[in-house]
């Protein structure tokens, strides 16, 4: 669906940066961080704040995030607030408001160059309410985000790029994403003045924490409700957490279609469920879990993504307000026997938690870690730990 706003818009003065759609759709403005290309799905994020632990989240691996806040990058950016450590985020942003200096005693490094710095490019001066109404209509589209401070740009080759990208659909990311090494994780959660708090040394249940491309906010919630954390990657063998042996295994967030990742980790859950092991996924790992029990998955019109979404808890009614990061959803039109709904969005009705019938096992879509985002649903992290004995 073309928006006149877009297609075929003629080249403005000062261009130095471009947005290419699949379609052909051309929407210039000004580059700023890395210089370069890249292609991906273009999705939007409505939170107004958190933009430094949104790009660092590996679940915008493959995506560009159009911010539909105008005002990005004016708090600058620092070590504290990242969410992962040398693995791909998403690979751009695009905004309204040219980035301005960072004005906030926590800023260590303005956005433009901490973006530079990680290979990530920007795009300022975009009709970001065009381009979000356009995703709403016609779904998240394919295209290459381009900046060059000279301005020069061979638009049909980027239409071309845009065009042979394969999409986010049928794409595992997750081994992309996941840390390559078994470690034990450190630390808890941050407060102001503090820092991140220590990890207690004190006996405590031990969680065997899958990472499909985790925010490291997760793992410090588990501590912070009281567990001990060993973290493996994507595709850690069931003997090989079962060696480890957990009182309880946590399945992380992460990007990418999760039928392609589930064929290799549905067999590990399905081992862990039949052996009645507690388990608790979030996003992509509750999509796991939904799999793993029987469920399917589908890709969503637009995906939820933002920090102020509505869910419904179907045991009292009670409505949490969450953060969110998903393009796909488990299939709440057709759940096999045993499973359960437990949570359902406010906004359109698809599926946010499900429970396994006669296991400790529950997972939900969206992240009660926030991060940015509100704070309603730590509970599931008490829930979790409380139940490992």
């Amino acid at each position: 669906m073309a928006d006149p706003a877009y297609t075929h818009a003629p080249k403005p003065a000062g261009a130095t940066g471009v947005l290419v759609l699949a379609d052909g759709s051309v929407a210039w403005g000004r580059g700023f961080g890395a210089v370069g290309t890249a292609v991906g799905e273009v999705c939007f994020n409505t939170a107004m704040t958190g933009y430094q632990e949104v790009l660092t989240d590996p679940s915008y691996a493959g995506q560009v995030v159009t911010f539909t806040f105008p005002h990005i990058g004016n708090v600058g950016t620092n070590p504290e607030d990242m969410e992962s450590h040398d693995v791909p985020g998403a690979i751009g942003l695009v905004v309204r408001e040219d980035v301005t200096d960072p004005a906030n005693f926590r800023s260590v490094e303005p956005l433009q160059a901490w973006l530079a710095a990680r290979g990530k490019i920007g795009l300022s001066g975009i009709d970001t309410r065009a381009l979000t109404r356009r995703i709403r209509l016609a779904g998240a589209p394919n295209a290459v985000i381009a900046h060059d401070p000279e301005g020069q740009f061979d638009i049909p080759a980027l239409i071309a790029e845009a065009q042979g990208w394969p999409g986010l659909e049928g794409m595992d990311l997750a081994r992309v994403v996941s840390r390559e090494e078994q470690a034990d994780w450190q630390g808890g959660v941050w407060h102001l003045g503090q820092g991140y708090a220590r990890s207690p040394h004190d006996p405590r249940p031990h969680v065997v924490a899958i990472d499909y491309g985790a925010k490291d906010n997760i793992f410090r919630n588990l501590v912070r409700a009281g567990a001990q954390v060993t973290v493996v990657p994507a595709e850690t063998a069931l003997e090989t957490v079962l060696a480890l042996e957990p009182a309880g295994v946590f399945l992380s967030n992460g990007p990418g279609d999760p039928a392609a990742t589930g064929t290799y980790a549905v067999p590990v859950i399905q081992g862990l469920l039949e052996r009645d092991i507690p388990v608790f996924g979030i996003c992509l790992g509750h999509q796991m879990l939904g799999l793993a029990a029987g469920a399917r998955t589908i890709k969503m019109h637009q995906g939820h993504r933002g920090a102020n979404h509505p869910v419904k808890r179907h045991a009292d009614g009670v409505v949490e307000i969450t953060s969110m990061n998903h393009g796909f959803a488990v299939d709440n039109s057709a759940l096999p026997e045993g499973v359960e709904e437990t949570h359902v969005s406010l906004f359109d009705g698809s599926n946010c938690g499900i429970s396994i019938v006669g296991k400790k096992a529950f997972g939900v879509q969206y992240h009660p870690e926030a991060s940015p985002g509100p704070q309603d649903s730590f509970y599931l992290f008490e829930k979790f730990v409380g139940m490992l004995g």
